[in-house]
């Protein structure tokens, strides 16, 4: 199969239509109280007196059909209650046709429920996602947050569309999928694919970003809810190393040039204490090791006789030791640190041999960029001009560019799905048609 291209720009999807017979194979209307989000519901419409949002008089708004399609196909954004609501929502509106108001004022707060139930499910948070500030955190998610803008959008079908399309990778996979459940008369998705829109959850629709994308091993570049550009990237070794890239959303706001290179605890351990207790401290001055004092920025340089290397080998004693900035130096001239609890950061690297590699699994867990010059032209959006040749140089971007890894395996091309290798083993058990990463 050739290799495919997902994170080409993808215009915004309409819906297709529901399922044939979806409505009338769905289980049987739920009574209103069953609806969780009845409660909050009432309460604001209790609260805010506004026009009805689903209804003109006793008739349904047109876009109420783009809300039964919306929940037919809930599954697929795995609420596989769905249906059942689409129900609930086709015996409301019956009732609501004989005009009788109760029954018009119940139905209108029954659609509302039945969205806010969709709306809160659509926003949950990624499983598995470190999400570096709560501002990435999924937002809106009370019914009042959810109801009022639905009320004051200019146009009720648009909005629905639009706050259902998460973002465009999410929007092109279920749509490939939503055509394959309905060719199959199917309201059951593939789990690998809802697992993999779980993971596209927290990616936003618009404005300027980047995506790290482990399963292909490809950096992306966003602006406006399209790839401007990307790149082949090395990410975190699962399978030798027991060190996968996690999922993060946070932010970049600098870039450093002439990086210091803090070597990972596990190769402090595995290499360079065995090579010092061998050849002795000529290991570290050969190749621009030092050992330092301590994590701070302000830290000093330790006699390298002064540390005991055994102790250090057998993994009893814990030291830091980093490498100056040299045409050695693992993270070569550029790295791009954004903040999240595991240390991971993208960065340059001299071991350019791994980017002609199919599978680019090879690191400790941190992203090696293939082209890091021209990733930090786009984020700063002028040419890099390191402010001196001392080491730690550090240039400010003009505003966070918001960062995402992820782990994307489902890549649907000409409308059908296909799967790259689950080089970590997240996915559950489902597809099995297998694609190329590029």
């Amino acid at each position: 199969m050739k290799t495919l291209t997902l994170f080409a720009a993808a215009s915004a999807l309409t819906l297709q239509p529901a399922v044939a017979g979806a409505a009338t194979q769905a289980p049987t209307a739920l009574a209103t109280s069953a609806l969780p989000t009845s409660g909050a519901v009432d309460a604001v419409y209790s609260s805010w007196r506004y026009a009805p949002i689903w209804f003109n008089g006793s008739a349904a708004k047109p876009a109420v059909q783009q809300l039964m399609q919306i929940l037919n196909r809930a599954p697929v954004d795995g609420l596989a209650a769905g249906p059942q609501l689409a129900a609930q929502v086709q015996s409301a509106l019956q009732q609501a046709s004989t005009g009788n108001p109760a029954a018009v004022a119940a139905a209108e707060r029954t659609l509302s429920a039945a969205w806010v139930m969709y709306v809160q499910s659509l926003k949950r948070a990624t499983p598995g996602m470190i999400y570096a500030y709560d501002v990435l955190k999924p937002q809106g998610t009370r019914a009042d947050q959810i109801l009022l803008p639905t009320a004051a959008a200019p146009s009720l079908d648009a909005h629905l569309i639009s706050v259902s399309n998460v973002n465009p990778i999410y929007t092109q996979i279920r749509a490939a999928e939503w055509s394959r459940m309905q060719a199959a008369g199917t309201l059951a998705p593939d789990p690998r694919v809802t697992a993999n829109l779980d993971r596209l959850r927290a990616i936003p629709a618009t404005g300027k970003f980047a995506i790290v994308d482990s399963a292909t091993q490809r950096l992306l570049m966003f602006e406006n809810g399209a790839a401007v550009d990307s790149m082949k990237v090395v990410v975190g070794d699962k399978k030798t190393l027991g060190l996968p890239t996690p999922m993060i959303a946070s932010v970049m706001y600098y870039v450093v040039h002439n990086p210091y290179w803090n070597v990972p605890h596990h190769l402090v351990r595995k290499t360079v204490a065995p090579a010092v207790l061998k050849q002795g401290p000529s290991y570290l001055k050969a190749r621009g090791y030092e050992v330092m004092k301590d994590w701070t920025s302000e830290s000093e340089a330790l006699d390298p006789k002064s540390v005991d290397w055994k102790a250090v080998k057998e993994g009893k004693v814990e030291i830091r030791v980093r490498q100056k900035p040299s045409g050695a130096n693992s993270m070569g001239d550029l790295k791009f640190p954004f903040n999240n609890p595991e240390d991971i950061f993208l960065h340059d690297t001299p071991m350019r041999s791994y980017f002609d590699l199919a599978s680019r699994d090879k690191s400790n867990g941190c992203v090696r960029l293939e082209d890091a010059h021209r990733f930090a032209k786009w984020l700063l959006g002028r040419e890099p001009a390191k402010p001196s040749g001392s080491a730690e140089q550090f240039e400010q971007m003009a505003r966070g560019v918001p960062i995402y890894t992820t782990y994307i395996t489902a890549q649907p091309e000409n409308g059908r799905m296909a799967f790259v290798p689950d080089i970590y083993g997240w996915d559950p058990a489902g597809g099995t048609q297998v694609a190329s990463a590029k």
